[in-house]
């Protein structure tokens, strides 16, 4: 994966990791396009960085990303790197049934607007000299945290995803990441003031470290994930699930 000279569509990055990235990326030369639901962050966006490029999508809408990535490729048929970045996280109680809306929302965004938007644009990617799909887990994809179970579930999912995805596509010339990041200071769930975590500013100069060092990775893990990643292979998984379930919100 090069660092510069893409054209990359980051998809649910009107805030936190997704728009830190898509305007590092900028920076470094690449054309961007920024994908999100709210018309006035977008527009936020394009005031103050008028480089880059932005488009209204809801990923939990099929014809919405049918229709968006239509226009995106039209517009910029140079595309070659999708970053599928758009992603909540909720609490739930299992306990009551009242939990069963909030599920089915993060399975929607989480996992069929993943889905969907690989689907909607893998096969312009393909016919790239050179692409990237760029997925996002987390380090409770590997170790579940169990105030957020269904967004657990569904980083676990993407995980897995990405592995069968690499392995479909390596034949052509679409390369598969996997972004895996730790808990960071954004909106995500509220912790945008918690010193206990890096700020995104801190964890994309480790990510991008990562880039530069290893532009064949196929995950981007920083030392800070490490610690959930590699639990269950350093035989420390019981371990850090009793201290996740210990740490309450």
């Amino acid at each position: 994966m090069n660092s510069s000279g893409n054209t990359i569509f980051v998809a649910g990055s009107t805030s936190g990791i997704g728009l830190g990235m898509a305007l590092r990326w900028a920076q470094r030369g690449n054309e961007v396009i920024v994908g999100g639901r709210r018309e006035d962050q977008l527009a936020a966006i394009k005031r103050d960085h008028p480089e880059i490029d932005t488009v209204v999508i809801d990923v939990t809408d099929a014809r919405s990303i049918t229709e968006v990535t239509a226009k995106v490729v039209g517009d910029h048929p140079d595309l070659d790197m999708l970053v599928t970045m758009a992603g909540i996280m909720r609490v739930e109680d299992l306990r009551t049934p009242e939990f069963l809306p909030t599920s089915e929302a993060v399975i929607d965004t989480n996992v069929h607007g993943t889905v969907r938007l690989i689907a909607a644009l893998t096969p312009h990617l393909m016919t790239r000299p050179k692409a990237t799909i760029m997925t996002v887990s987390s380090g409770f994809g590997f170790v579940p945290w169990h105030v957020t179970p269904t967004y657990n579930a569904t980083k676990a999912f993407v995980h897995s995803y990405t592995q069968s995805l690499r392995v479909q596509l390596s034949d052509t010339d679409v390369n598969v990441v996997e972004l895996i990041p730790p808990a960071v200071r954004t909106p995500l769930l509220g912790q945008e003031d918690n010193l206990a975590f890096p700020s995104v500013e801190e964890y994309l100069d480790e990510v991008f470290a990562l880039i530069d060092a290893q532009p064949e990775a196929h995950e981007i893990a920083v030392e800070g994930v490490r610690f959930y990643r590699d639990a269950e292979r350093e035989g420390r998984y019981a371990d850090v699930f009793a201290a996740n379930v210990a740490f309450a919100v």
